[in-house]
């Protein structure tokens, strides 16, 4: 049969092929009801030549913002705690924040004795005064904010201003502690480590793996259990003997070194008794506190001690008097909200007196664990 020309001519050709064609393997289907016909291969309305230039960008995608989501949950950066104030026993207010100088009286009794006689003058009793003084640092920040700042925050779900209240808290409070460790350049007002009045560190005793260090580079501990407790045992004795046997095993105690420093104190003994079991049985009031400005001064630990890891063995409390204690003169004080145009700025401020160690005594260094 010639080719067909119309669309009956094409469907009925189809119709008469379609059984033969199932013969052969070749199934149409239901929508196949026709030929091509010759009469259409001339339509100029059947043209199948190439799509014309688009007038719009070639695209075969949305927005990507149509297929992103916000989180509702905000991810705060983590900073190490604030462990000064715990370490000592707690903060103490002094003065306000309009106060420069803090005065401490210090009395010593002193006098002698001589030998009896009914009409002897011979013996003196007095007192010794001093008056050592601190210095305060008052301190502040400023907080800012604009209307059109806190609606665009707004649309990422952050809440601007609370934010930024809580940053100024964060950041008050993180120079505070590092007040109590370190005092302030330039005043009378020292730290935790800076104390000059403390008595000198002393050094660790070598360790059978060599050099004095109870955790290596590699985060790996090298020394013994019974090195280790050597070493804390040292501090003790240095704290009986600076404070004439005043100090003793039972009283009240705290050691504070890095946290990963501390991870020395689960080394096992051959009797599998680690150095906290060690610590527990001899010193039963003993508090382990951890704080990373014991570790040694680094990029990632820039408040550590450029000496070495550090720990220090503290007696907070002697003869029922508190030993020392970190001291401020005004925690946060929120100054009055200033208005502009259409922005906001606020001065938050505080003071500090560093650390006040009273009795000196009551702290043994070591450095270099």
């Amino acid at each position: 049969m010639k080719n067909p020309v119309t669309l009956a001519e094409a469907r009925a050709a189809l119709a008469a092929d379609r059984s033969s064609l199932v013969a052969r393997g070749v199934i149409l289907g239901e929508d196949a009801i026709a030929y091509f016909p010759d009469s259409w291969r001339e339509d100029p309305e059947l043209a199948m030549d190439a799509l014309p230039t688009l007038t719009t960008a070639s695209n075969s995608a949305i927005p990507a913002f149509l297929t992103t989501i916000v989180d509702p949950e905000v991810v705060r950066i983590l900073f190490a705690p604030n462990k000064a104030a715990i370490i000592m026993g707690g903060e103490v207010k002094k003065g306000t924040w309009v106060d420069d100088t803090a005065m401490f009286p210090v009395v010593e009794h002193v006098g002698e004795v001589s030998s009896y006689n009914d009409y002897a003058t011979a013996g003196n009793a007095n007192v010794n005064m001093n008056f050592p003084q601190r210095q305060s640092y008052v301190y502040q920040t400023v907080k800012q904010y604009g209307e059109r700042e806190i609606e665009r925050v707004g649309k990422a779900k952050i809440a601007l201003v609370s934010e930024i209240d809580a940053s100024a808290a964060t950041l008050m409070s993180k120079y505070q502690n590092l007040s109590y460790f370190y005092g302030i350049a330039g005043l009378q007002n020292y730290g935790l480590l800076n104390e000059p009045n403390l008595t000198a560190t002393l050094t660790p005793a070598t360790k059978a793996a060599g050099g004095t260090a109870w955790v290596n580079a590699s985060r790996v501990v090298v020394a013994t259990a019974n090195e280790i407790y050597t070493d804390i045992q040292s501090l003790f004795n240095q704290l009986v003997f600076q404070s004439g046997g005043i100090i003793e095993a039972e009283d009240p105690m705290t050691l504070a070194l890095s946290p990963v420093s501390a991870v020395g104190l689960t080394a096992t003994n051959s009797f599998n008794v680690n150095v906290h079991d060690l610590l527990k049985k001899n010193f039963p009031n003993i508090k382990i506190v951890t704080a990373v400005q014991y570790g040694v001064l680094s990029t990632s630990n820039p408040q550590g001690v450029a000496a070495g890891n550090m720990v220090q063995l503290i007696a907070p409390k002697i003869e029922g008097k508190q030993a020392l204690y970190p001291a401020y003169s005004e925690k946060m004080r929120n100054h009055a909200i200033i208005r502009d145009l259409s922005s906001f700025k606020q001065k938050v401020s505080g003071g500090t007196w560093g650390a006040i160690i009273r009795y000196p005594l009551t702290i043994a260094g070591m450095v270099g664990i």
